[in-house]
C-alpha cells in the first residue's frame, strides 16, 4: 500500500498466515513468513543482504532457534550459529560482511555480531536487561 494507506493490494492468496514482509534492497521482491512452507519447522525473521543475493533467517529446524543464510532463490541453506541457546532476529551490516542477532546464550537476551559465515561471534551488550531488535545504521 501507499504510505498514506491507500492502494492496498493483496500479494498472497492462501489459507495460511503470511506475515513479517521484508523488501529486497532493489524493491522488486518481498521475503515473508508463511504458515505454508517447504519444511515443518518454523522459519522466520527474513533479512535481505544489502546486495540482495542472500537472505538470513531464523529457523527451528534443528529443535532450536538458529540463524541460517541462504541464496535469495532458497538454495544453499547453511546454519551459521550452532548453540543450545536461542539465536534469532538477524540483521545484515550495510556492507554485507556481518550479521547482528539476538541470543540468550549468556542467560538473558543480548545482541551479538558475527561474520556473515558465522565466525567471530561476539557479544556486544552486557547487562541484565533484555536487548532485542538489532539494526544497523545505513551507510550514507
Amino acid at each position: 500500500m501507499n504510505a498514506d494507506g491507500s492502494g492496498q493490494i493483496p500479494l498472497t492468496d492462501n489459507p495460511a498466515h503470511d506475515m513479517a514482509p521484508a523488501w529486497s534492497p532493489d524493491g522488486e521482491r518481498i521475503a515473508f513468513v508463511s504458515g505454508v512452507t517447504n519444511n515443518p519447522a518454523t522459519d522466520e525473521s527474513p533479512a535481505w543482504s544489502p546486495d540482495g543475493t542472500r537472505i538470513a533467517f531464523t529457523s527451528g529446524r534443528d529443535d532450536n532457534a538458529e540463524i541460517y543464510v541462504m541464496n535469495a532463490d532458497g538454495s544453499e541453506q547453511a546454519r551459521v550459529t550452532n548453540n543450545p541457546a536461542l539465536d534469532r532476529s538477524p540483521a545484515w551490516s550495510p556492507d554485507g560482511t556481518r550479521i547482528a542477532f539476538v541470543s540468550d546464550r549468556d542467560g538473558n537476551l543480548e545482541i551479538y555480531v558475527m561474520n556473515a559465515d558465522g565466525s567471530g561471534q561476539t557479544n556486544l551488550t552486557h547487562n541484565s536487561g533484555h536487548d532485542i531488535s538489532p539494526a544497523w545504521r545505513p551507510q550514507p
